[in-house]
């Protein structure tokens, strides 16, 4: 209705909605160092005539205050879907250059503890021996650097071997985190759809939800995208991981045993959508850290391996051949000075002979203090630039890799800045939207205050005479 009374609704709602304001205002400074928090901001809207008059009769009302609406998280779906991006790269190049680093660490090269370093001592022992065939000190000496060499390789394939072991085991334990948060985002989705069916204030649950969609993203490289009732569905190579109120659960199917060792072959998953055990073989590359896991176990360790191993059979084979062509102390023919099995060599190799008189330094038989066959040993040990090749190679892998991921962090913080310019606090802001509100609700009471006189003069002074 038209009139003072009227007047007093439109101050007491105007008051209200200040209220609420300055409670939202609140609520974000509180929250201004929380993580996954989004900013809120109070949506009004004026109360105005009614919209359907009765028939024979107008409204003679032009205003009756105002009324907040709703409170709106300030996020845009389209530059959430660019964070869940970049993070989901940034977490698999950042969690790549981590294991190859290690590897590379582990290497120790260049240095003097490394193979290469093994190998230039056993050469130069070996060309010592030829200078000095009828020494035992030289011989033992070159005993001594060939089983240097040979640990140097151990070292390095145990150090090899202890990594791809345990990114097994940190693929196991990202699976089982896999599906602990999709577990959780479907179980919030669900959350949010009561919440709105009963009118519910449901940005804390949004909140929650991005922060889980977010994490999936980086664990896995997964597609999200919000749906129309507010649930997110989140989408793993084309398959649905997150649906709804239903999550599907991650399996490993190959290269990786329940208990952590490994079965042969690349490393598979398969999803199962309803946890009855039928499931759906996933098929593709994966992003986030499982996507590099999987990366470092099937492709960069392995090919490191193989080359190691080839430089390990290599050094075996060529040595022993040309020892097979000297004769030892006693003028026997040379036999093997390196022994290894053909299926496992990094794993068998070691030095067949532990009698330095047993080394074939003798080109001639019956040659006494002949060192030929020992400088010729020397040379035999010719592996040192494919060894170069094969750590080079993988030098370059690393430094590729944390270039790569030093790039993705400028444009990962490009687009988290941009997120945090809409959705983060400012304190600043928060301060003069508390201020305004203050000023508003101090202005709606002085309404208030002076409608009270208003009418106190219309109902007690009114029609007096004096």
């Amino acid at each position: 209705m038209a009139g003072t009374f009227a007047s007093i609704n439109s101050a007491l709602t105007a008051m209200r909605y200040q209220q609420v304001a300055l409670d939202v205002a609140s609520t974000n400074v509180a929250n201004v160092s929380t993580d996954g928090y989004v900013r809120r901001r109070v949506v009004g809207q004026t109360l105005g005539a009614a919209s359907a008059p009765a028939v024979w009769s107008r409204s003679t009302e032009t205003s009756s205050g105002v009324q907040a609406t709703r409170v709106d998280r300030m996020t845009d779906l389209l530059l959430d879907s660019r964070v869940r991006r970049e993070h989901g790269r940034q977490s698999y190049l950042d969690s790549m250059a981590a294991a190859l680093s290690r590897v590379e660490t582990g290497l120790a090269e260049p240095g003097s503890s490394g193979v290469a370093a093994a190998l230039a001592d056993f050469r130069s022992t070996l060309a010592d021996l030829g200078n000095a065939p009828g020494s035992d000190a030289a011989r033992s000496q070159a005993l001594s650097a060939a089983a240097t060499v040979v640990d140097a390789i151990n070292l390095q394939s145990a150090h090899l071997s202890d990594e791809a072991s345990d990114q097994r085991s940190h693929l196991l334990t990202s699976v089982v985190e896999i599906n602990s948060v999709a577990s959780e985002l479907a179980s919030t989705n669900r959350t949010i759809a009561a919440a709105l069916g009963g009118g519910s204030d449901t940005t804390t649950l949004m909140d929650e939800r991005d922060a889980l969609a977010l994490r999936l993203a980086e664990l896995t490289g997964a597609k999200a995208s919000v749906q129309g009732d507010g649930s997110m569905y989140v989408e793993l190579n084309g398959q649905p991981l997150v649906s709804g109120y239903n999550a599907a659960r991650l399996t490993v199917t190959g290269g990786v045993a329940a208990d952590g060792s490994a079965t042969g072959g690349p490393v598979t998953f398969a999803l199962d959508p309803d946890t009855t055990g039928a499931t759906t073989a996933l098929t593709g590359t994966f992003g986030g850290d499982l996507g590099a896991t999987v990366d470092v176990l099937d492709n960069a360790l392995p090919s490191y391996i193989a080359g190691l191993t080839s430089v390990a059979r290599d050094l075996a084979d060529h040595v022993n051949a040309q020892h097979a062509l000297g004769f030892d102390a006693s003028g026997a023919p040379g036999g093997k000075l390196f022994d290894y099995d053909p299926a496992d060599v990094l794993g068998t190799l070691k030095v067949a002979i532990t009698d330095g008189s047993k080394l074939a330094v003798s080109a001639i038989a019956g040659g006494g203090r002949d060192g030929n066959n020992a400088t010729a040993l020397a040379t035999a040990v010719d592996v040192d630039d494919q060894y170069q090749r094969l750590v080079n190679g993988f030098g370059s892998s690393v430094a590729s890799a944390r270039q790569l991921a030093k790039n993705q962090q400028a444009l990962t913080d490009q687009v988290d800045s941009a997120r945090e310019q809409m959705a983060g606090v400012s304190l600043d802001e928060e301060t003069v939207n508390m201020i305004t509100a203050q000023r508003a609700y101090e202005a709606a009471a002085r309404v208030m205050t002076t409608l009270d006189s208003v009418l106190d003069t219309l109902i007690n002074r009114t029609g007096l005479v004096r």
